[in-house]
């Protein structure tokens, strides 16, 4: 029996499991649990499936208490970095600790996130545009180039991420246009893409700038999701590196499943938005790669 738990950060689901418990094979796992139609399911949460699984193993004796952050996506590629998958791991860690803090080891390096009132706040690192740290084809930076169609700039912030600045969110064919970009001979490990629109109507809060409506085609994921924290402060970045916003300021990104808000600082990004856990329960392994669903223990928002 393993336990799982359902947690999502403004619409990007993650079923999270301590990396305690016996998974003989994580790709076959995380496959079989995030299908969309065929996946995990309940009552209480958003949809079906999800987005990855995040397995954590938290570290005894750090203070702020330390998790390894392990995120398998449905394709079974390993991701070095997720900005809401992060902040998720970060509100699992609190919950059974009772720290406002946590330190989260991930393979794009440790990263520092805060739980509080306005939800959960990670550092996400200073963003690349570097073509080695993208990484891209060629000498220079991809700034505001025509790949595959739409016009991109290429930021790594934690996994490489191609922008398109348009005028609608709403009407790019997403599913149709993003896949050619993703895969693109200019990216050599693939990217995640976003479409970013400033918004139509203003954000006042704390004297907050307009904003972007956001949409993303993830990579691993090979579909359009609800929300990407990376690719949020990507299209901070891309904004800032083109003039579109100012340095230091907050910055409001509405993906589908809610806002996020992003801040470029001297030395790092930070990502704020809400956390909510759906659910608790156990999943069977009958064989490596065959499970049976049970699930039990539904929680409320937090």
């Amino acid at each position: 029996m393993v336990g799982v738990e359902k947690y999502h950060g403004t619409g990007n689901d993650f079923i999270i499991v301590d990396a305690a418990e016996n998974v003989p094979d994580r790709r076959a796992f995380a496959a079989e649990l995030c299908d969309r139609e065929t996946g995990l399911s309940h009552p209480n949460a958003r949809k079906r499936g999800a987005d990855g699984v995040l397995f954590l193993a938290l570290e005894a004796g750090y203070s702020p208490p330390r998790v390894v952050m392990t995120l398998v996506q449905p394709d079974g590629s390993v991701a070095a970095m997720c900005g809401n998958g992060a902040r998720c791991a970060a509100k699992w860690v609190a919950e059974r600790t009772g720290s406002s803090e946590v330190m989260i080891d991930t393979q794009a390096g440790t990263r520092r996130a805060e739980i509080g009132e306005q939800g959960v706040t990670i550092e996400m690192g200073a963003p690349v545009f570097d073509p080695a740290g993208v990484p891209v084809v060629g000498d220079e930076p991809l700034v505001e180039r025509e790949v595959e169609g739409p016009t991109v700039t290429a930021v790594n912030t934690g996994v490489p991420h191609a922008v398109a600045f348009v005028d609608d969110v709403t009407a790019v064919d997403v599913e149709a246009v993003a896949p050619a970009v993703r895969g693109a001979d200019v990216f050599p490990e693939g990217a995640n893409v976003n479409f970013a629109a400033p918004r139509a109507d203003s954000d006042d809060t704390d004297g907050m700038v307009r904003g972007f409506d956001q949409r993303t085609f993830e990579r691993g994921v090979e579909a359009e999701t609800d929300s990407c924290g990376t690719g949020a402060v990507a299209i901070v970045a891309a904004a800032e590196r083109l003039g579109k916003v100012e340095h230091g300021q907050r910055v409001p990104v509405h993906p589908p499943g809610g806002r996020l808000v992003v801040q470029l600082t001297e030395r790092d990004a930070l990502l704020q938005g809400p956390v909510e856990r759906e659910y608790t329960g156990t999943v069977t392994v009958v064989d490596p790669t065959t499970f049976d669903v049970e699930l039990d223990g539904v929680t409320g928002d937090d």
